[in-house]
C-alpha cells in the first residue's frame, strides 16, 4: 500500500506543478486509488486546461477515472499496464460508515465518453463492485501510448 501511495505522491506532484510551469510534453498517471472528488475534479481541470497528453500507466481507479470525463479522448491514451476501476459513487456518514449515493452514480456514469459509459452498462451498471477495465477492452476503446 506505502508503494501505491507514492506512486499517487509523484503523480499529484507532477500535475500539480501544471499551474506554475510552461507546458509538458505528457502527463503520466502511474497509479491511483481514487479519493475524494473534489480534488480529483479541481486537478483534471488543470491538466484539461494545459492542453498535454494524459498516458495511463497503471491503475487508475474510482474517482481517478473522472479524468476520461474531463480530459478530450484524443488526449488520452493506455500502456498495457493501465487498468481502469469504476464502482458506484458512496459517502460516508458522520459515524464513518459508507452509504449509496445512487443520483451520484448515475450522473457520473452519464459523462463518462460512450465507448466507457457502454462498457460500464453491459457489465452491470455502476455498483459495490468494482469493475476492471483493462487489456484488448481498454485498448478498443483508447489508443496505446506510443
Amino acid at each position: 500500500m506505502r508503494a501505491f501511495f507514492v506512486c499517487i505522491c509523484l503523480t499529484a506532484a507532477t500535475l500539480g506543478a501544471l499551474a506554475g510551469s510552461p507546458a509538458q510534453a505528457e502527463i503520466r498517471i502511474l497509479g491511483s486509488p481514487g479519493g475524494q472528488v473534489g480534488p480529483f475534479l479541481d486537478l483534471f481541470e488543470r491538466v484539461r486546461d494545459s492542453g498535454e497528453r494524459v498516458v495511463i500507466d497503471g491503475p487508475c481507479l474510482s474517482a481517478c477515472t473522472l479524468i476520461l470525463s474531463m480530459v478530450p479522448t484524443s488526449r488520452i491514451c493506455v500502456t498495457r499496464r493501465a487498468v481502469l476501476g469504476f464502482h458506484a459513487a458512496r459517502s460516508m456518514d458522520r459515524r464513518g460508515r459508507m452509504y449509496a449515493e445512487p443520483q451520484a452514480s448515475a450522473i457520473v456514469l452519464k459523462t463518462y465518453p460512450s465507448g466507457v459509459r457502454d462498457w460500464i452498462k453491459r457489465r452491470g451498471g455502476l455498483t459495490s463492485h468494482l469493475l476492471l477495465l483493462r487489456g484488448h477492452e481498454l485498448a478498443a476503446l483508447y489508443p496505446t501510448c506510443r
